[in-house]
C-alpha cells in the first residue's frame, strides 16, 4: 500500500502541470465542436450509409483534390469548408466513432478532436490511399481480413502506412507484381493508418510488412529484396496446384486440356486456369503438341488452343467436346464456369427433408442470373471437405418459403443440420473467398439468425443478441467476432443476430437507435454491451456480468460505499458518459485493472448520463474523469483519457536513459566511437514506433552501464537512416564495438520486446568476450614463442 500511495502521489504531481493544458484543451475542443454544424457527414462526402472504408476514402480523396485550400487560394471560406469534410472523413473511417455518430450525432463526438488539422494537397494527390484504384489489389480491413486469409487461398498481404516513404517506393513494384500474379494467388493491401487495431493484432511492427497467409499454416514474413522477380519466386513456393503434362493414357481423366504448340506458353496459362479452378473443381492438364503431334492432329489441333470436356462428353459424341481457340486464362475460365453443372435446386417440398440432417449452404435468388451465379458453382468442391452441401432456392417460384424465413433479397445462408430454423445469413462481401470462409466459420460457431418466432422472450436461458443493419460496416465487422465468442461460451450462453431493417418493430421495442447494439438478456435483467467490438471484449464483459469486478454505482450506493467508506478502504471511480469516445476506449482496461486490484482497491463507475445530478454535485466537468478516494483522505480528481497517461507520467518523472542522436552524433559516437550501442530508428508518425517507445526506454534502463541506448528520428534525419540501410520503422540495431573495428551496418534484432532484445544483446556480448579472450590467448602464445626464440638466440 505504501508503494501504491507513492505511485498515486507521483501521478498526481505529474498531472499538476497538465491542468492548465486541460483547461486550454477543453476550451479548444468546445470551439472546434461548436464550429461544426449539424450537417450530415454522409451527405458532406456524398456517400451512402452502407459505404465501406475504401469507398469513404475514395469519396474524400475526390473532394480533397478539388476543395483543398491549396487549390482555392482566393476563397476565404476554403479552410472552413475543408475542415468540415475532413472532420466527416476522420469520423466515418473510424469504426467506433462512426457508431457513436450514428447513435448520438455530433453530441457523441464532443470529446473527439478529429479533423482539426489536414495535410497539403500533394499528400492527398500522391500519398493518400495508395492502392484504392488498383483492381488487381484487394484492400482488406478488419471486417473481412480473417475471412479472406482463412478461405483456403494463398494471400500475399502488404501492410502499409500512407506516410511511409518505403511503402511508396514499393507501390509501383507491388502493382506490377499483382498484375503478374493475377489469377494465381490473391494480392492484397491493408492500410494500417485506417486499420490500426487490425495491424496491431497481427503483430505488425514496421512498414511495409509483407506476409503470406494461408489457412492451416502460420503467416510467413517476407524479408527478401523488394523486386518483382524476388516477390514472385517467394510467392510461388506456396502455390500447390499441380499442372500435369498429359499423354494418351491420361487424356480423358482431365476436364480442361491446353494444347500448346509453343513450350513457353503452356505453364503460365495452365497455372492461371488451375489456380482459378483449384481444390477439385475441375482437373487441368496440358499437352505438348511438339512431342505428341499425331495425337494433337487427331483432335484437328493446328494452333495452340484449349479443349473442354464437360461431364459425359466423348470424342465419339459430336459437339460434346468444346474447343476454345484461345490461350487467354480469363476466357478459358469463363467458358469452363459456364459449362459446369448448376447448383441443386430446392423446393418447399424438398427443403425441410434435405436440411433436417445435413449442413447446407443455400443461395437464395430472385430470378437474377449474374456473374456470381457461375462463381457459386465452385462452392460444392470448395466446401466438400467441410461436409457442407450446396443448393439454391428461387424466391420467385418459392415465395412462400422465402417469406417464412424473412428473406427479402438475394443472399447466402448456412443451415447447420439442425432443421430449417437454425441458420445464419451471410452479410459480408459477395466474393467467393468470403462466402467460403463464412460457411466454414458458421457451421463451427453457434450464432443464429433471429426472427419474431425464435426471439428470446421467456428469459429461461441467457442470450447475447446483436441488433444490426446489413448496410452498417461496423456491424459486418462484428459478426466474425460473435462467432468466435459463441464457440468460447458454448453451453453457457446463446448467440443471435436480429436484422433491424427487416424487424423494425422488434428493434423499436428495445429502443435500438444505433447499430450495432449488443444486448445481454440474462433472465429478467438486460445489459447493453459497452466496449470494443471484439471477441475478447465480449468475453470480458460477460465474465464481469457473472462475477463483476467493477461496481456500478448509483447515487445511493455512491453515498453508502464511497462517501461513507471505511477508513481502511480505497476507492477509484470512473465518471463517464456512454456517448464519450475515450470513455468507451477506457472501459475494457478499467475492467481488467479492477480484476488485477481485486481485494486491494475497490473500483467503480458512475454513468453521468443516467445520474446527471450526482455528477453535477461532484463537480464532474469532463469525461472520463477518474477520481481516487484514498483511505481516510479527501478525493483527488484528475482526468485520465487512457492508461498511457499514467505510464508516460511515471516515465517522465525519471531521467531518460536513452539519448537522441543527430547525424553528427551518429558518425562520432556510433561509427567512430568505442562503446556498445543499441539504436531505435523511428519516425514520429509511425504508430508501432510510438507503442515501442516506452519499451525501448525500459530496455535502455536494463542495459544501463553495459550498452548505451540511442534514438534516431528518421523523418528529421532521413539521409542518416538511408545510409544505415533502414527500410522500415521502427528498426532496432545493435552496434557492438569490436576493439579495432565497428560493424558498419549494425546487427538487426527482430523483436519489440525489451526482455528478448536484452537477452540477444547479452548473448552477443558473451560471444564477443569469448572471442576476445581467445584472441588474447593466441597473442600470449605468440609472445611466449618469440621470447623462447629470443632467449635461445642469446
Amino acid at each position: 500500500m505504501r508503494l501504491l500511495k507513492s505511485s498515486v502521489s507521483t501521478v498526481q504531481n505529474c498531472l499538476k502541470p497538465w491542468r492548465k493544458k486541460l483547461l486550454f484543451l477543453f476550451i479548444f475542443t468546445w470551439l472546434v465542436v461548436s464550429s461544426h454544424s449539424d450537417e450530415d457527414y454522409y451527405k458532406l462526402l456524398g456517400i451512402s450509409r452502407d459505404s465501406s472504408t475504401r469507398e469513404i476514402r475514395q469519396a474524400f480523396k475526390k473532394l480533397a483534390l478539388t476543395m483543398h485550400p491549396d487549390k482555392n487560394p482566393n476563397d476565404e471560406t476554403a479552410h472552413e469548408k475543408f475542415l468540415k469534410i475532413n472532420r466527416a472523413y476522420e469520423v466515418l473511417k473510424d469504426e467506433d466513432l462512426r457508431k457513436k455518430y450514428d447513435k448520438y450525432g455530433e453530441k457523441g463526438l464532443q470529446d473527439e478532436q478529429h479533423g482539426g488539422r489536414y495535410e497539403s494537397w500533394n499528400f492527398y494527390r500522391y500519398d493518400f490511399g495508395i492502392y484504392d484504384e488498383d483492381p488487381e489489389i484487394i484492400t482488406l480491413d478488419r471486417g473481412d481480413f480473417d475471412a479472406a486469409v482463412n478461405s483456403g487461398e494463398v494471400w500475399f498481404v502488404n501492410f502499409y502506412f500512407p506516410r511511409c516513404s518505403h511503402c511508396h517506393d514499393l507501390a509501383p513494384t507491388w502493382r506490377e507484381f499483382a498484375k503478374e500474379m493475377d489469377g494465381v494467388i490473391r494480392i492484397s493491401a491493408v492500410n494500417c493508418g485506417d486499420n490500426n487495431r487490425l495491424c496491431r493484432s497481427k503483430g505488425i511492427s514496421s512498414y511495409p510488412s509483407l506476409f503470406i497467409f494461408r489457412a492451416g499454416m502460420n503467416p510467413e514474413k517476407y524479408y527478401g529484396e523488394r523486386s518483382k522477380h524476388s516477390l514472385t519466386k517467394f510467392a510461388m513456393q506456396y502455390v500447390t496446384s499441380k499442372v500435369t503434362e498429359l499423354w494418351q493414357v491420361y487424356l480423358f481423366q482431365y476436364s480442361v486440356i491446353v494444347f500448346s504448340l509453343e513450350r513457353d506458353q503452356k505453364f503460365l496459362v495452365c497455372l492461371c486456369v488451375c489456380m482459378s479452378l483449384q481444390d477439385g473443381v475441375v482437373k487441368v492438364g496440358w499437352m505438348d503438341c511438339t512431342l505428341h503431334a499425331e495425337l494433337c492432329e487427331s483432335f484437328d489441333v493446328t494452333s495452340s488452343s484449349t479443349a473442354l470436356f464437360p461431364p459425359g462428353s466423348s470424342l465419339a459424341q459430336e459437339g460434346s467436346v468444346l474447343f476454345l481457340k484461345t490461350l487467354d486464362a480469363r476466357e478459358i475460365y469463363a467458358q469452363v464456369m459456364q459449362a459446369m453443372p448448376e447448383l441443386e435446386t430446392l423446393s418447399k417440398l424438398s427443403f425441410e427433408e434435405k436440411l433436417a440432417r445435413h449442413r447446407w449452404l443455400i443461395s437464395f435468388t430472385f430470378g437474377e442470373n449474374g456473374a456470381s451465379t457461375h462463381e457459386y458453382k465452385k462452392l460444392s468442391a470448395l466446401l466438400k471437405h467441410s461436409h457442407i452441401q450446396v443448393g439454391k432456392v428461387d424466391c420467385v417460384s418459392e415465395a412462400e418459403l422465402c417469406a417464412s424465413l424473412y428473406i427479402q433479397k438475394s443472399c447466402v445462408a448456412v443451415f447447420k443440420g439442425l432443421g430449417v430454423h437454425d441458420f445464419e445469413i451471410h452479410h459480408g462481401k459477395e466474393a467467393l473467398y468470403n462466402i467460403v470462409a463464412f460457411a466454414k466459420e458458421s457451421v463451427s460457431a453457434h450464432v443464429t439468425t433471429l426472427r419474431p418466432e425464435n426471439f428470446p422472450r421467456d428469459g429461461k436461458e441467457p442470450w447475447l443478441v446483436d441488433f444490426f443493419a446489413p448496410w452498417c460496416p461496423p456491424c459486418r465487422a462484428l459478426l466474425p467476432e460473435l462467432r468466435k465468442a459463441s464457440i468460447q461460451l458454448y453451453g453457457q450462453m446463446k448467440f443471435g443476430t436480429l436484422d433491424c431493417t427487416i424487424h423494425e418493430g422488434l428493434c423499436s421495442r428495445y429502443n435500438i437507435n444505433a447499430y450495432p447494439t449488443t444486448v445481454i438478456f440474462n433472465k429478467s435483467s438486460v445489459h447493453e454491451y459497452e466496449g470494443h467490438h471484439s471477441a475478447d471484449g465480449i468475453l470480458e464483459f460477460i465474465q464481469d456480468l457473472v462475477n463483476p469486478a467493477v461496481v456500478t454505482l448509483t447515487p445511493d450506493t455512491f453515498q453508502q460505499l464511497v462517501k461513507r467508506r471505511k477508513q481502511t478502504e480505497t476507492w477509484v471511480v470512473d465518471f463517464y458518459a456512454p456517448w464519450c469516445g475515450p470513455c468507451q476506449a477506457l472501459l475494457p482496461e478499467w475492467r481488467r485493472m479492477a480484476r488485477m486490484l481485486s481485494g486491494v482497491i475497490n473500483v467503480g463507475t458512475v454513468d453521468c448520463q443516467k445520474h446527471h445530478s450526482l455528477c453535477q454535485s461532484e463537480n464532474v466537468r469532463a469525461y472520463p474523469e477518474i477520481r481516487l478516494f484514498p483511505q481516510n483522505s479527501n478525493p483527488s480528481s484528475n482526468t485520465l483519457n487512457t492508461e498511457y497517461i499514467v505510464i508516460l507520467c511515471f516515465l517522465s518523472s525519471l531521467p531518460r536513459a536513452s539519448v537522441d542522436l543527430t547525424p553528427e552524433d551518429f558518425k562520432r559516437k556510433i561509427l567512430e566511437g568505442k562503446e556498445h550501442w543499441v539504436l531505435d530508428f523511428y519516425a514520429p508518425w509511425c504508430g508501432p514506433c510510438q507503442h515501442f517507445a516506452p519499451e525501448f526506454e525500459i530496455l535502455a534502463r536494463m542495459l544501463k552501464g553495459t550498452v548505451r541506448a540511442g534514438k534516431v528520428d528518421c523523418q528529421a534525419h532521413y539521409q542518416t537512416c538511408q545510409s544505415a540501410g533502414i527500410t522500415a520503422y521502427p528498426t532496432v540495431r545493435f552496434y557492438p564495438y569490436l576493439g579495432t573495428q565497428r560493424v558498419r551496418g549494425g546487427e538487426y534484432i527482430n523483436s519489440r520486446d525489451s526482455n528478448v532484445i536484452s537477452d540477444v544483446i547479452h548473448q552477443r556480448l558473451q560471444q564477443l568476450a569469448l572471442k576476445n579472450k581467445s584472441k588474447l590467448k593466441v597473442q600470449i602464445l605468440k609472445f611466449r614463442s618469440h621470447c623462447i626464440q629470443y632467449f635461445s638466440f642469446l
